[in-house]
């Protein structure tokens, strides 16, 4: 097992804000330049997700990655521990709920987002399911229970807290309803078994669990905010001043694995990752991914906007977890490596904006 894979889930906050904290070692003095293009690595480290299929493992056996090659080293089920792991060398990208990669930002990590990778849809959404005999039916009903997730800090949390802001809870009221960690593919079976109280469940795992039955919806992600782009995946900036050739073929690889996925027939999508994960041979269970549906990604090729960002920032605030003015959308992201981007829309930081470090991650 490689040393990526035994990095774990944080499973409190306080174990969160200790991870982002370290990020600031990921840079040390000296900045770095481009390579010739020789000499820019061709290989990409990375973490994946069990029994799933992400957008650069598609776009690689499209083709859409060229002469760039992917290197797994471990699974994760975390975004803000594989944003993390990008922010310190571990691997050379992570993609993260974009209120993590705010949050991760705000503590001088030296990453920049540079495309987007999931979102929320009609089709790809997260639930937030109860028993159907369950006495909760509001707000207000989840003082004092428990509600299962696959991290803290991360997508699942925020909808929470947006959830019962919305229906007028206190923030006193609010720090009584508990967040735990479960793992994705354990959610459905802890709720079944009563050691949480809802369960948040998205596209594959929802629909077999909702295809078994004895589960009802309390709230999903896509009534609360609708259509909207929701995580990004991020690079290192001294990664990318020194490799911008590769990081271009790999973000525009992306791109265009979302436009694929976006005009082909979902059962030859659904097709092409069962044979990505057999093909891979790591003994996964191919049988949920017939559930796929969508990436769910709002914009064109999955080009990033202030907006993805800037609303969890404002989130952030509020809950004091950074400062106002602390961090700048526009500072957070670029669309310069995605060839996909229309001339002269190039919004965001440009990718030498900030110098980075000569010596390694």
């Amino acid at each position: 097992m490689s040393s990526i894979s035994k990095l774990t889930t944080p499973s409190n906050r306080r174990q969160f804000l200790t991870l982002l904290g370290l990020s600031a070692v990921a840079v040390s003095c000296g900045t770095g330049g481009a390579r010739s293009a020789k000499e820019q690595t061709k290989t990409l480290r990375y973490q994946g997700w069990a029994g799933s299929v992400i957008l650069p493992e598609l776009a690689a056996d499209l083709g859409f990655l060229e002469d760039v090659k992917l290197k797994w080293v471990g699974n994760t089920i975390s975004g803000p521990q594989d944003i993390q792991s990008a922010a310190t060398g571990q691997v050379d990208f992570g993609g993260a709920f974009n209120g993590a990669v705010v949050k991760l930002a705000a503590r001088k990590a030296p990453i920049t987002a540079v495309i987007s990778y999931y979102g929320v849809d009609k089709a790809a959404y997260n639930g937030f399911y109860v028993l159907k005999d369950s006495p909760i039916h509001s707000a207000r009903d989840l003082i004092g229970e428990k509600v299962g997730m696959n991290t803290l800090g991360a997508h699942s949390e925020a909808m929470l807290d947006i959830y019962l802001q919305r229906h007028g809870l206190s923030q006193a009221d609010i720090k009584k309803v508990e967040p735990l960690v479960v793992p994705p593919v354990n959610t459905e079976q802890s709720l079944r078994q009563k050691q949480i109280q809802v369960g948040v469940l998205g596209d594959i795992l929802r629909d077999k669990a909702l295809q078994t039955g004895g589960i009802r919806p309390l709230f999903t992600d896509y009534q609360l905010l609708g259509n909207f782009s929701a995580g990004t995946y991020v690079v290192n900036d001294r990664f990318l001043k020194q490799n911008p050739d590769t990081a271009r073929t790999f973000v525009t690889g992306v791109a265009r694995a979302i436009e694929w996925a976006r005009a082909t027939p979902r059962e030859e999508v659904i097709a092409r990752q069962m044979e990505i994960v057999k093909k891979r041979g790591r003994n996964e269970d191919t049988a949920p991914l017939k559930y796929w549906k969508s990436f769910g990604v709002a914009e064109t090729a999955g080009r990033i906007s202030e907006k993805d960002l800037q609303l969890w920032i404002d989130w952030l605030a509020k809950r004091g977890d950074i400062e106002k003015g602390q961090v700048k959308a526009s500072d957070l992201y670029t669309n310069e490596f995605n060839a996909y981007s229309p001339k002269g829309s190039r919004k965001g930081k440009s990718p030498a904006s900030k110098p980075t470090s000569e010596s390694g991650s």
